[in-house]
């Protein structure tokens, strides 16, 4: 567990050595974040890594109440361009307390971006224009995607916040995803179009802000909508992408919004009951061909 001091101050000429940017820390999350919004405060934008999300509850004080709020408090003369870094997410058989998806929790803190890559290029343009921005970004990754190999542009790359991407075009269905369903959402897809089924996936990358014209204009082109993610169901942000379609598209659907979404349940060590918990690519093909049926 460490905080890392990105980059140096405003202003400053130079490049910080190695050992001014990286510094170890002891475990205590409060103190790692708390050290990292008055470093933001300071002129300088830190990234600060937690070992898991499930962690983040220890050091939601100085999130929520200090590095969310105070450019809002201070009229915007203070600003928190920091960005935490940190893993979430099941598959790995690390059970309950390391294993969650908590993003509708970032998600609903006036004065937090939320940012949720799925591929390596992704990755790496999404952390870019994090670092960049002036205000505190939460950048969640999924532990199993630090497997997965792609494509990443050299040099200087950065995607937008805000910004979704079509990762496979289709008409029957739009499939909303983040993270790492978003790739089996795209193998769903595949199999769904070897059946005469082609369902259009949009990652979504960032949760906050949230790219909505993005999903309005798929869900206009296809009339049904299918939202995917690993976190639990209930109060999820799945809810949100459907009650924003059921609010400003409703006339463009042709059978209501559905979702699917993790269980009611902390994620299990056992691996053939974690994989029970969370959607798999085989759900995603049932309920898409039960929406387009």
């Amino acid at each position: 567990m460490r905080a890392a001091s990105g980059l140096s101050r405003t202003g400053t000429q130079g490049r910080p050595k190695p050992a001014e940017r990286i510094r170890q820390t002891p475990i205590s999350e409060l103190g790692i974040v708390g050290a990292a919004v008055g470093a933001a405060l300071t002129g300088l934008r830190p990234i600060v890594e937690l070992m898991y999300v499930d962690f983040s509850g220890l050091a939601m004080d100085q999130l929520v109440n200090q590095a969310a709020q105070n450019r809002f408090m201070f009229g915007g003369q203070a600003r928190v361009p920091m960005v935490m870094r940190t893993q979430g997410g099941s598959g790995r058989g690390n059970a309950a307390q390391h294993s969650k998806s908590l993003e509708a929790w970032f998600a609903h803190v006036a004065g937090l971006k939320v940012v949720m890559p799925a591929t390596p290029a992704d990755a790496k343009g999404l952390l870019t224009a994090s670092i960049r921005d002036d205000d505190p970004v939460i950048f969640l990754e999924h532990k199993l995607l630090y497997r997965t190999k792609g494509e990443v542009p050299t040099g200087e790359h950065v995607v937008p916040l805000g910004s979704a991407d079509v990762k496979r075009a289709g008409k029957d269905l739009t499939i909303v995803s983040w993270s790492r369903e978003v790739l089996f959402a795209l193998d769903a897809a595949k199999q769904l179009g070897s059946e005469g089924i082609e369902a259009e996936v949009v990652d979504l990358r960032t949760l906050v802000p949230l790219d909505k014209d993005a999903v309005l204009s798929s869900v206009r082109k296809t009339h049904r909508l299918l939202v995917v993610h690993e976190a639990i169901k209930r109060a999820g942000f799945g809810a949100e992408i459907a009650s924003l379609v059921a609010e400003e598209a409703f006339d463009d659907l042709d059978a209501p919004p559905r979702r699917l979404a993790g269980l009611e349940t902390p994620i299990p060590y056992a691996q053939h009951l974690e994989k029970t918990v969370v959607p798999q690519v085989d759900d995603i093909v049932r309920v898409a061909k039960e929406l387009v049926a």
